[in-house]
């Protein structure tokens, strides 16, 4: 018997960032991956706690027209707070698309974690 030892990789795709109102997270290439998680950890709110924001995973073919792939997460406006979301089978690229309320700011570290 053969076994395989799969492919691991963590990608930090937002380091300190504030997120407010629309944001799109950079594309990240992840052809050679079967899953993928996204994480977000808000380290800071600016504003109002207690809002919540609606993370969407978006997938492209190219990296370049972007559609939502139909995961998504709520991301509560609340230090320390941590969410995620899983996907599979998505073809080549990723990104998230999230939506933070008016007159909130969210200071967050974002990673993408990929298997293959």
């Amino acid at each position: 018997m053969t076994t395989t030892m799969r492919n691991a990789y963590t990608a930090v795709i937002a380091r300190g960032e504030v997120w407010e109102a629309q944001v799109h997270t950079e594309p990240y290439e992840a052809a050679w991956a079967s899953e993928a998680v996204f994480f977000v950890h808000v380290m800071e709110v600016i504003g109002s706690p207690g809002a919540v924001a609606l993370a969407q995973v978006q997938i492209s073919p190219d990296g370049l027209h972007w559609v939502n792939e139909g995961a998504s997460m709520d991301i509560p406006a609340q230090a320390q707070a941590l969410s995620f979301t899983r996907v599979a089978n998505f073809g080549g690229w990723l990104r998230l698309a999230v939506a933070v309320p008016g007159g909130v700011g969210i200071k967050v570290v974002a990673t993408l974690a990929l298997k293959g």
